[in-house]
């Protein structure tokens, strides 16, 4: 590996040889990487981080993404402009960029011409400070870096053939302090750091033995543990894969990384689809191998608990089991403290222990998932219990879940829509209805907000004569294409649903919410919106900026001054497709680019 780095990493070398005093009058940019430098980032940092600082991909550890920020309000959000902005190059894009102390790290996408990099910006200016060049790298769509002591960790891919490494970066340099071969799976999923140790998710195309989430030291890169996401001969949850190959067991962890409460030492982390896709084809075509109820296939669509010091599995809930349609369950688990009194009006499957009112009015501290082919659960942090669930964005018949028991949890499937016969074709939602765009949640409102794409899936399983499996998504059956998607603000007391707005173009860039009432979101059509967090009403939005606005949307402050920063790259979701269902037509792809706003001085 090698670092390219820029002028101002020589400079802000030299003020550290040479001493705290000269830092007052060096320039801007070197004295932000001298400040990064003295001050290295600690766990009660990344417990309770500076308001200012964006620390992890979520902001916090709970993944609410609320920012204590306040300088821009729902009175003068309508005044917000450009502040910077900067190109950064062709190719997918889905990185969430960390600010701390001024500094902004991210990665750029890599394409035919180059690997993916990352980069150290001045988070007030947009101005290099360094930047990573790793030689002979392949494109990346990490989600997540992580910071942590003086350093900046990155789930790097490889070339072909080679492991993908995890890359420990000095913070204030970019220079590599440590690298270490972690798997031939892509681990686009980036990291947390959780306790000391770097954990990372990935892909899982090849065999149960590269299926896992990995714990490495972050002062070394030394391997701690591994959890694999399916059980293997013999532990518990074996009988659930119905005697299939153990090897054959596959379930990855490519989505948004996990969650931690430290005050239980309890890490949370979503585990995707089981694979391949169909339960004919992960069980030598008898889609009755394993049974139409949880557990089936485990741990695939499930919240794993796990300790992170030693990766053991403290408990887990199976959201979807024996997923026959690629429906993952792969996404944050946003932890709350609530009072929990769903009502029956809004809420389908409520607990009983929860219905009869046992503690009313009590706070509960509760993990909320949001899964892609719909449906909100939450469960009780410390034990995993079921409290309560109901179908979103829409209830339907051709929802993949026909009930739930809402004294046990366990999630039966909608028989309807398992595609029994070679050849079958069953229209199923939903599809990617929420997907690695985050939701966020606002303690002022209480309320969680999720943007969603009123989206299914026609399917055809793949016939005897050789017809391969086929899928066209699209619409739901009565849908309005006038309000495709939207941004649903969920009650987290009572499970009330609004859909506080709708609109024809699809939403996939990270929700954001904020102290000053504001609730901050992108959509297809390359424009970033200030919305009302109560109303839904829109306080301001941006000109079209280039590209999509991707999972990236946050804000942070330097030097007292409140900034909002977006991600616009290239899709990942089949954009033009979404908008033509709806009728639309989207603005020209011009570039990829981060762009920055905040109010005028």
């Amino acid at each position: 590996m090698r670092c390219r780095s820029t002028p101002f990493v020589a400079v802000a070398a030299a003020l550290a040889a040479a001493g705290s005093a000269l830092a007052q009058t060096a320039p801007v940019a070197p004295a932000r990487l001298l400040a990064v430098a003295h001050a290295p980032v600690t766990d009660a940092m990344l417990r309770n981080p500076d308001p200012a600082d964006w620390l992890m991909y979520s902001r916090t550890y709970d993944a609410q993404r609320f920012s204590p920020l306040a300088e821009i309000d729902r009175d003068n959000v309508g005044s917000l402009t450009l502040a910077w902005s900067k190109p950064l190059g062709t190719g997918q894009l889905e990185v969430i960029p960390i600010v701390y102390r001024g500094v902004m790290y991210l990665t750029t996408p890599g394409n035919r011409d180059g690997g993916s990099r990352v980069v150290a910006l001045d988070a007030a200016t947009g101005e290099t400070l360094w930047e990573f060049v790793p030689p002979n790298m392949a494109s990346s769509r990490v989600k997540a870096l992580a910071i942590y002591g003086d350093m900046i960790y990155y789930t790097a891919p490889a070339p072909a053939g080679e492991p993908n490494p995890l890359i420990a970066l000095d913070a204030a340099t970019g220079a590599v302090r440590w690298q270490t071969p972690v798997s031939a799976e892509t681990h686009t999923a980036g990291a947390i750091v959780v306790e000391g140790k770097v954990i990372s998710g990935r892909a899982c195309n090849l065999a149960r033995s590269s299926c896992y989430l990995a714990a490495h030291d972050a002062r070394t890169g030394r391997e701690a543990w591994r959890f694999y996401t399916s059980p293997g001969a013999g532990e518990p949850g074996d009988e659930s894969w119905g005697g299939a190959p153990v090897d054959g067991r596959r379930a990855a962890t490519w989505g948004l990384p996990g969650s931690y409460d430290p005050a239980r030492r309890i890490l949370y982390w979503g585990i995707a689809n089981p694979m391949p896709n169909t339960r004919a084809d992960r069980h030598g075509g008898n889609v009755d191998a394993i049974p139409r109820h949880a557990p089936a296939d485990l741990y695939s669509n499930s919240t794993v608990a796990l300790k992170p010091d030693t990766g053991e599995l403290v408990w887990y809930y199976q959201h979807l089991p024996g997923d026959d349609w690629d429906m993952d369950v792969a996404h944050e688990k946003t932890l709350i403290r609530t009072v929990v009194e769903p009502d029956p009006r809004h809420v389908k499957w409520i607990n009983p222990e929860v219905a009869n009112g046992v503690a009313p009015g009590a706070e509960r501290d509760v993990a909320v998932t949001v899964a892609e082919g719909g449906g909100i659960w939450v469960n009780d942090r410390e034990t995993g219990k079921f409290l309560w669930a109901m179908p979103f964005p829409y209830e339907t018949p051709h929802s993949t879940i026909e009930t739930i028991d809402v004294e046990t949890g366990v999630v039966h499937l909608n028989d309807d829509v398992i595609l029994t016969e070679p050849g079958q074709t069953k229209l199923i939602c939903f599809w990617n209805t929420r997907s690695f765009w985050p939701t966020a949640y606002s303690p002022k409102t209480n309320s969680l907000y999720v943007p969603y794409i009123d989206h299914c899936l026609t399917m055809t399983r793949a016939g005897l004569n050789g017809e391969r499996e086929r899928r066209t998504s699209g619409l739901r059956p009565g849908a309005n294409p006038e309000k495709l998607a939207g941004i649903a603000k969920i009650d987290m007391r009572t499970g009330e649903l609004r859909r506080i707005y709708e609109s024809s173009l699809a939403g996939n860039g990270a929700m954001l919410a904020t102290a000053g009432d504001l609730l901050f979101g992108g959509d297809i059509g390359q424009v970033l919106r200030a919305f009302d967090a109560e109303t839904g009403k829109i306080l301001w939005e941006s000109a079209p900026l280039g590209a999509t606005v991707q999972t990236s949307t946050i804000t942070y402050a330097v030097d007292g001054k409140q900034y909002v920063a977006v991600v616009n790259a290239e899709s990942l979701m089949g954009a033009r497709t979404l908008a033509a269902a709806a009728g639309e037509t989207l603005p020209e792809h011009r570039a990829n680019s981060i762009n920055v706003f905040a109010l005028p001085r």
